[in-house]
């Protein structure tokens, strides 16, 4: 069952909020959710970023976030036993390699981890039983604060009104009350921009081929993306229904459609996305 947390954002003002955050990996995730979070008032002096990269450390440290170098043990013990909340935001191929050394440094906080695929019950065994873990799951649109994130985690009420608040500086934020459930999440909101963009590029390159500029494409399809999105998210009327009032019997729209059917487009996305729920769930075995 996926459900929208009552509490939001609204009900905790980031800019009111003194929870010292460090985010361990300094990617594109973590930026994202970084970025939101300052858009929503958040103070810089109270996250804090652990990175092997110099570069990126120097990205973090011109914005006012305390960037340490992973690489110095001592240093990234004593940020992790100084903070409130971690967010775990490395690959999930490493989880163990980067939380073995530093286990000791866990004690009370909140642990919210985006890793696709490993398991609560792995992260509890590698930080120890007094962590309160959460595991999220978001996407890319993060960066501009349009994501959705699919939650879920056995934690109280407050702490449930915390990560809501953190990660609806983002976007969206859903929870689901089984674990199992972020592998749908995975596929149909954590990877899925990939499949947009996909779509965008056939779109594209096929406008080109029947004349149009490769801008005038891009621009066209976006476009139409954009306004297909906004229809489909403030309108009463389900997608299906959307789809129909567009696809005027024997019309264009219905001769495209009619091509999707033959080919079996609907089969093709459906074994996508159990491909991408497939990997999700490998990447967690021997972790567990």
């Amino acid at each position: 069952m996926l459900d929208t947390v009552a509490q939001n954002a609204q009900s905790l003002p980031l800019s009111h909020l003194c929870q010292k955050i460090t985010f361990i990996g300094g990617g594109n995730m973590a930026e994202a959710l970084i970025t939101g979070l300052l858009a929503k008032g958040f103070l810089s002096d109270l996250l804090a970023v652990i990175e092997p990269d110099s570069q990126k450390r120097e990205h973090f440290a011109k914005q006012g976030i305390t960037a340490v170098d992973a690489n110095e043990l001592t240093a990234v013990t004593a940020k992790i036993s100084d903070s409130d909340v971690v967010i775990l935001a490395i690959k999930p191929q490493v989880v163990v390699e980067v939380l073995t050394p530093i286990r000791q440094a866990f004690a009370q906080q909140l642990v919210i981890s985006i890793l696709a695929g490993v398991p609560l019950q792995c992260l509890q065994v590698l930080l120890g039983d007094n962590v309160r873990l959460v595991r999220a799951m978001p996407n890319t649109p993060a960066m501009i604060q349009q994501g959705a994130t699919g939650v879920f985690a056995n934690v109280s009420e407050t702490d449930k009104s915390l990560v809501t608040a953190l990660l609806s500086a983002s976007g969206l934020v859903l929870w689901v009350g089984d674990e199992a459930l972020l592998h749908a999440v995975t596929a149909v909101s954590g990877s899925a921009p990939a499949y947009f963009f996909y779509v965008f590029e056939q779109i594209i390159s096929t406008g080109e081929k029947l004349g149009l500029s490769y801008e005038q494409a891009k621009q066209l399809a976006i476009q139409t993306a954009l306004g297909s999105s906004m229809m489909a998210r403030q309108s009463d009327d389900e997608p299906s229904l959307l789809r129909q009032k567009v696809t005027s019997p024997n019309g264009t729209t219905h001769s495209a459609i009619c091509v999707f059917d033959e080919q079996k487009l609907g089969n093709i996305i459906e074994q996508a996305m159990q491909a991408c729920v497939a990997r999700s769930i490998e990447l967690g075995k021997g972790l567990a």
